[in-house]
């Protein structure tokens, strides 16, 4: 029995292809599977491991100035507000990502790993750029006036440079099925 089937897909450019013939359509439906059948994950932010000079775990720093959070001094309690750099980063561009992992698959003629270390990339760009671009809420002068290791004392997020340098993708085949 001969059975017939028909794709038609479409790029970007416009441009249109389309495979038909059951025997061409079935060899390129399975090859396609089998590049993208391992599981993986894809992970952007900070591996543990990394530290802050004056020895706090980057990843730790990193979600305490994300959601902000109770800092008790001589002077007294406070709350640091929180300074949404990865939120930022999702909202302005998560509505690219499915786009951006389409043509990195396009790309890797499929390979699911290597596409996602493409757009893994691409993530750890974005979410620099998030923290070098934000400014508000601002600091607080006596924030200011507290910081050692900054070239910009009153732009948040960065004092000695080391979160901002942090950001990573990475990696994880699981290889479950």
């Amino acid at each position: 029995m001969l059975m017939h089937h028909s794709l038609v897909t479409s790029n970007d450019m416009g441009r249109t292809f389309k495979l038909t013939g059951g025997d061409k359509l079935d060899s390129a439906l399975k090859l396609i599977e089998a590049k993208a059948k391992k599981m993986v994950w894809l992970s952007v932010g900070f591996p543990e491991g990394g530290t802050e000079p004056d020895g706090q775990p980057t990843p730790l720093v990193a979600f305490l100035n994300e959601f902000g959070k109770t800092v008790r001094s001589k002077e007294g309690d406070y709350y640091q507000l929180p300074r949404p750099f990865f939120r930022n980063m999702i909202a302005k561009g998560s509505p690219d990502w499915p786009r951006q992992l389409a043509e990195a698959l396009r790309q890797t003629d499929y390979d699911a790993v290597a596409a996602l270390e493409l757009l893994g990339e691409e993530l750890k760009a974005q979410l620099i750029e998030s923290i070098n671009e934000l400014q508000d809420p601002p600091l607080a002068p006596s924030t200011i006036r507290k910081k050692k290791f900054s070239i910009n004392p009153s732009k948040p997020l960065i004092d000695s440079g080391t979160m901002s340098k942090a950001p990573t993708a990475w990696i994880d085949e699981t290889g479950k099925e």
